[in-house]
């Protein structure tokens, strides 16, 4: 099989700087695997490539939808297929670079959709959680039990996701996955880097105060005008400058929330990564330079 290259993990752990100078050392495109960079004008918080790094290096599935636009990762994986094969009939290994971890998964070892979102349902199943807090996991144990026990009971989003498939199909989550998903057929390079976790969540900090910095307060103002969708508009950053916009909360308890989730974020990528096998992981705790981080990548690859 063809290879595909991925370099995974934590975000604000150093991939997109490395990921550019590994694509121009192994003169290849990147395809990304973050699931909100795919949103047009949600630049800033979603620390996507600059203008200037995408035209040094090609750079697919950013920028490909509206943020009023329903995105899932069975759309991602279909629509990143066409983008490996034609690398691969140019002669080029295809890098894929990001941390959602959904995504990741997805092509690896395969996803089930399943059926469209549904958020009227949706909207009264939260509803119904804030009215009876732990009632969507205790549903969600008597209707798909196995679905159940490998979903946090506080993972609000995927239980709610997960009792959507059961009532909206013909079976129940877990059902439906071993029946349907498949991976992609190529072989897979896994990398991923790491850091200590007190830096890197140093280094989360300083990010968040620098997309302040660069107008992440205007970017949310401006989708807000805008009628965006409401799985974009859930992104940290987004999220808690929203309830600042709308008076909810002062404009530093709105940072403070922002770096916390941001870090909590990053400790549950390295959980979700750690249930990816085979990734080759490099530890970069010191390491700031893409250069550096670069050659520790290319090192590897040369071993593989």
């Amino acid at each position: 099989m063809k290879s595909v290259i991925i370099l995974l993990g934590p975000t604000g752990v150093g991939k997109t700087g490395a990921s550019l100078l590994l694509a121009k050392k192994l003169d290849t495109e990147i395809i990304s695997a973050d699931s909100m960079q795919i949103y047009r004008r949600m630049d800033i918080g979603t620390a996507k490539p600059t203008v200037s790094e995408r035209a040094a290096v090609r750079h697919h599935m950013i920028d490909v939808a509206d943020p009023s636009d329903s995105f899932s990762a069975g759309r991602y994986v279909e629509a990143i297929v066409s983008v490996i094969d034609d690398l691969h009939a140019r002669g080029k290994v295809p890098l894929i670079t990001g941390g959602t971890g959904l995504y990741i998964k997805a092509i690896t070892r395969g996803i089930f959709s399943g059926p469209s979102a549904d958020w009227q349902l949706r909207d009264r199943l939260l509803e119904d959680e804030r009215e009876n807090p732990g009632i969507l996991y205790d549903s969600l144990v008597h209707a798909d039990p196995d679905s159940a026990s490998r979903i946090e009971k506080n993972d609000t989003r995927r239980i709610i996701r997960a009792l959507e498939v059961c009532r909206n199909s013909s079976g129940t989550m877990s059902e439906m996955q071993e029946k349907f998903t498949s991976p992609l057929p190529y072989s897979f390079i896994k990398i991923g880097l790491t850091r200590e976790r007190g830096e890197l969540y140093a280094m989360i900090d300083r990010r968040v105060d620098a997309m302040l910095s660069d107008g992440l307060l205007d970017e949310v103002t401006g989708l807000l005008s805008s009628n965006p969708g409401q799985t974009p508009m859930q992104a940290i950053g987004y999220k808690e400058l929203t309830a600042y916009i709308r008076g909810e909360v002062p404009f530093p308890e709105a940072v403070r929330l922002i770096k916390r989730n941001t870090r909590r974020y990053a400790k549950r990528q390295f959980t979700w990564f750690a249930k990816e096998a085979g990734i080759k992981w490099i530890d970069v705790t010191g390491v700031l330079a893409p250069e550096a981080i670069s050659e520790k990548i290319i090192k590897v690859l040369d071993n593989s």
